[in-house]
């Protein structure tokens, strides 16, 4: 079981603007998806570009930063804004900064230690 629903806090950087979203974590994405209206809503600016593959090939997104609250842990993390997308998509990059992992077992996410190696 790589993917997971789970309630997140999301929020631009400066943490003025924050919401509560119904977020599916995929250990087998890389960065967090933010959709375009969600992006819009909490002011979040482009920091650059970034090329991603997706299933219907490589594309090239806006790149931003956002906090991100999940499970209690918090952090600043890449993320990537989707006009297809629209839903928040938790990557593993957000997982590994949060020092978090998906329990295949449980189904649900758990403490994991950060790896340094």
């Amino acid at each position: 079981m790589d993917r997971v629903w789970v309630r997140a806090r999301i929020g631009d950087p400066d943490r003025k603007r924050i919401t509560d979203v119904d977020a599916l974590v995929d250990a087998g994405a890389t960065l967090t998806v933010v959709p375009r209206w969600l992006a819009r809503e909490l002011g979040l600016e482009a920091t650059g570009r970034v090329p991603v593959m997706t299933a219907g090939g490589r594309i090239e997104l806006e790149r931003t930063r956002i906090w991100i609250e999940l499970e209690g842990k918090e952090d600043m993390v890449s993320a990537v804004v989707s006009d297809v997308i629209d839903k928040v998509l938790i990557g593993v990059t957000t997982l590994e900064t949060l020092g978090l992992q998906v329990d295949p077992v449980t189904g649900r996410l758990k403490e994991w230690v950060i790896l340094l190696y």
